[in-house]
């Protein structure tokens, strides 16, 4: 220190010249005081200092916290915007179809508007469309009734359907109306034109009875979608007496519809060219714009007023009709061609070759059909197996019919999940499919279009697999298809409006599997030709997915176990909650619907799904070995057992929180007060029946409900072939008390104690004892497989398999006989068909046991 101070006294010595002794002791002083000072001072900054440091580093962690929490929160909330995105985002890989439209000339005009009796339209998203309606002018009723277009169960038509069809040129149609006989044909002539070729198409009518009607009014219309880029012009002139239409759009070119009366007296002809609100709305358009004419006779007729161009009754603010219908009545007999010619690519006053007409036209058609009928027997070989000449038409009508059902859709449809509030629209997409009923289900169905591929891919590989890939288009990143496919306008018009959403965590059988291993096992050598192994390669992602989906999102809580998702748990309305998404709809589960279910059809479902997916990797050289693991898993007998066999009854079953002990009950009424003129009466209302349990539900086996379900394992083959239990199976399935019938297999046994049973009020019993063809043709097969296994149970297998056989196909044929339609269903006790008709799709697999073709 005094060092310190003396070297301050010298340096201010030494800077202020001589200094006193005392006033170099004060500057000491002072100095040693600043010193304390500046120390001071200076401690007081490090201490301030280090707050500021303390503080700063405070703030900067609650910065840095409150950043991680808000990027938490983004994250949080964009990741349920993903969530959300999920079910409608397509699943990205490259596209199924690949060519479609006018890159397959051959198949792009059709009769693709199943939903109409006879409809015409192109593969075109936006197509043109072209189709009849008919009427009696004396059963012509209020609000356009007696006006036949739709397909409608409600018009009672004695009979109508395709007695020929090949799918791709040519199709020919008889409907029953009395009194009237209408025959509708076409016949296509591609010649090497662009935009698909020519084509003509015949209306024929003839009065059966003779009775009464002596005319008949019939419209042929064409109309453009929506989203359809060109225009049409009515023509008709002097030098061309027939009426027209004239038009050019892009999907394709230029083109003339002409009308050519082969035979009959025309007797009156009106048009109407004006502006339709839409496709849904054509029947109605028409009827509202019917006249009164009269002729020079004094004759009387209805008939549409000619050019209109407006739209509700006002000025269209599109001048171009949309809409052009050409009405002629005519006595009958009265046959009218319609020639549909492209005229791209040819100058003004050079020849068209026109589209044939008349004897040209018939001739022509006569070659189809009878090329039609050499390539059914050659496929199917009804005649060598010793079929009547009658069963081989009913089978014909039968395939001609599922090829003339397949429709072209385009639209999106609306979906949900969990993670959107409100339903949104899926992707807009084309749908290339057959469909169950042209008047109940025109549209495609998922679970039912396994089982038309059975069909189709017996008469056409080329086509099923089309419709195969179009179906897999439809697939989302998550790995799930909308069940039920209600594309376009004219569609959505026939499904109620609770039925149009689609939620993305209900499934439906995976049938596709049953179709994909037809193709594997019956058509191996057709694949390995015309690049159809590269269709494969292209689907291998999309069934992967679609496998994995399932495998997933409708697995159980214990290993090996899964459950179909969907059913109300809620509900007090119905006596057992349906399982809508399994397909069997009101088939009786567990009576309380819980998580912890197990449900036996949809293990066998995905256990065969494994095994397609097995053998498919196995032919395009992928792994395959997870697949044959799972497949081997889900087939091996202990296991299944384990989880389905009730040990009591020794039948296989669902198993969840169930009791037997439920019924329908009406609550007492309600008896509200109410004042009328100062006066009180009362008035009873009547409630809803509601489900009353008698006990408690507790975990079982729901065996009492032995029916279609408890023979999944026998249905998709999965038993061992000396299993004492498929023994007992076979058995019980051949007793009359339980599934037997002289007609078929029935869809619950008979001592079920919800046999036959309404499962509201309002409801009827749907798969509660009904006969159902495509079950019914799986366990034929079954049994025809087994049948061919040397073991215990192969001469049983036999014996059911001949007499099942025996009984549906003759059934389902004399029904048809009766009635002129396949059903959706046939009654256990009567076997008369039940349900919607005509119901061409599964049903129509009777040609396959006609033929044995499993």
């Amino acid at each position: 220190m005094a060092r310190n101070a003396g070297g301050g006294s010298s340096r201010a010595g030494s800077s202020s010249g001589s200094a006193p002794p005392s006033s170099s002791a004060a500057s000491s002083g002072a100095a040693a005081a600043a010193a304390a000072s500046h120390t001071s001072h200076t401690a007081k900054q490090k201490k301030s200092a280090g707050f500021s440091l303390s503080a700063n580093l405070i703030l900067d962690k609650w910065k840095t916290m409150i950043g991680c929490v808000c990027l938490c929160i983004a994250s949080y909330f964009g990741y349920l915007g993903y969530l959300e995105t999920r079910v409608n985002t397509p699943f990205d890989h490259q596209k199924m179809v690949t060519s479609s439209g006018l890159e397959q000339p051959d198949r792009y005009w059709g009769t693709y508007r199943p939903l109409t009796y006879f409809g015409l339209k192109t593969r075109d998203p936006h197509s043109l469309v072209m189709g009849l309606m008919w009427y009696t002018p004396s059963n012509l009723g209020q609000g356009g009734h007696g006006i036949r277009h739709w397909c409608e169960q409600n018009d009672k038509l004695d009979s109508y359907g395709w007695t020929h069809h090949d799918g791709r040129s040519f199709g020919v149609q008889e409907i029953q109306d009395l009194p009237f006989e209408l025959k509708t044909s076409f016949v296509k002539y591609p010649d090497g034109k662009p935009f698909g070729g020519d084509w003509t198409a015949r209306i024929s009518v003839r009065n059966t009875t003779r009775a009464w009607d002596k005319s008949i009014s019939l419209i042929w219309y064409v109309a453009l979608d929506e989203r359809t880029l060109g225009h049409i012009k009515y023509v008709s002139d002097e030098k061309s007496p027939e009426p027209g239409v004239y038009g050019e759009t892009n999907g394709l070119g230029d083109f003339q519809v002409r009308f050519h009366a082969v035979k009959g007296k025309i007797l009156h002809k009106s048009y109407l060219s004006t502006v339709a609100p839409s496709l849904s709305k054509l029947k109605e358009t028409v009827f509202a714009h019917f006249r009164a004419f009269s002729d020079k006779r004094g004759n009387r007729f209805i008939g549409l007023p000619g050019e209109i161009v407006s739209q509700n009754g006002l000025p269209s603010s599109n001048p171009e009709p949309n809409f052009i219908a050409i009405q002629i009545t005519a006595e009958v007999d009265f046959t009218l061609d319609i020639t549909y010619q492209s005229t791209t690519g040819y100058t003004v006053g050079e020849s068209i070759p026109k589209p044939p007409t008349g004897r040209v036209y018939q001739d022509s058609l006569q070659a189809k059909i009878g090329e039609f009928e050499r390539r059914f027997e050659d496929r199917f070989q009804l005649k060598q197996k010793g079929h009547s000449p009658e069963e081989i038409r009913f089978a014909r009508n039968a395939l001609s019919n599922m090829l003339g059902g397949i429709g072209y859709f385009y639209g999106s449809s609306r979906v949900q999940s969990v993670h959107t509030k409100n339903p949104v629209p899926y992707w807009k997409a084309p749908l290339y499919t057959a469909v169950p009923s042209r008047s109940f289900f025109p549209r495609g169905f998922l679970w039912d279009e396994g089982f038309h591929g059975l069909l189709i891919s017996a008469w056409d590989v080329d086509i099923q697999l089309d419709i195969i890939c179009h179906w897999f288009d439809l697939l989302n990143v998550e790995g799930w298809i909308p069940r039920e496919q209600i594309l376009g306008v004219e569609a959505l018009a026939k499904v109620p409006e609770e039925f149009v959403t689609q939620r993305n965590s209900n499934a439906n059988p995976p049938t596709f599997f049953l179709t994909l291993r037809k193709l594997l096992t019956s058509h191996r050598a057709e694949l390995s030709q015309k690049g159809r192994l590269a269709t494969l390669e292209r689907l291998y992602p999309r069934v992967q997915a679609w496998f994995n989906w399932y495998n997933t999102t409708q697995k159980g809580e214990v290993l090996g176990s899964y459950l179909w998702r969907g059913r109300n748990a809620t509900t007090q309305r119905e006596l057992n909650p349906k399982s809508l998404s399994s397909g069997l709809d009101d088939y009786p589960r567990a009576s309380h619907p819980t998580d912890k279910e197990r449900h036996l059809d949809l293990r066998c479902w995905i256990a065969l799904a494994a095994s397609v997916m097995a053998e498919l990797s196995t032919i395009l050289g992928k792994d395959d070995a997870k697949y044959y693991e799972t497949a081997s898993y889900l087939t091996d007998n202990e296991n299944l057992n384990r989880l389905h066999l009730a040990p009591y009854s020794e039948q296989y079953a669902d198993w969840g929180l169930h009791t037997d002990q439920v019924m329908l009950k009406r609550p007492p009424a309600l008896v509200p007060q109410h004042h009328h003129h100062q006066h009180q009466y009362q008035q009873q209302q009547q409630q809803e029946m509601v489900r009353v349990a008698g006990e408690e539900p507790t975990y079982q086996f729901v065996d009492a409900a032995f029916g279609y379900v408890s023979l999944f394992p026998l249905l998709l083959e999965q038993l061992d072939h000396d299993s004492p239990y498929l023994t007992k199976l076979l058995n019980d399935l051949r007793d009359p008390e339980q599934l037997w019938t002289n007609f078929g297999l029935r869809s619950l046994s008979k001592k079920s104690p919800l046999y036959m049973k309404r499962n509201t009020e309002h409801d009827p019993p749907y798969w509660r004892g009904p006969i159902w063809i495509n079950i019914n043709y799986l366990a034929a097969k079954a049994l025809h497989h087994y049948g061919k296994i040397d073991g215990p149970n192969a001469a049983l297998a036999r014996e059911i398999y001949a007499e099942l056989r025996d009984n549906l196909v003759g059934n389902i044929f004399r029904q048809y006989q009766r009635s002129g339609y396949l059903w959706e269903q046939y009654d256990d006790t009567t076997g008369e068909g039940k349900g919607c008709n005509p119901f061409t799709g599964w049903t129509a697999t009777v040609v396959l046991l006609m033929a044995e073709q499993y």
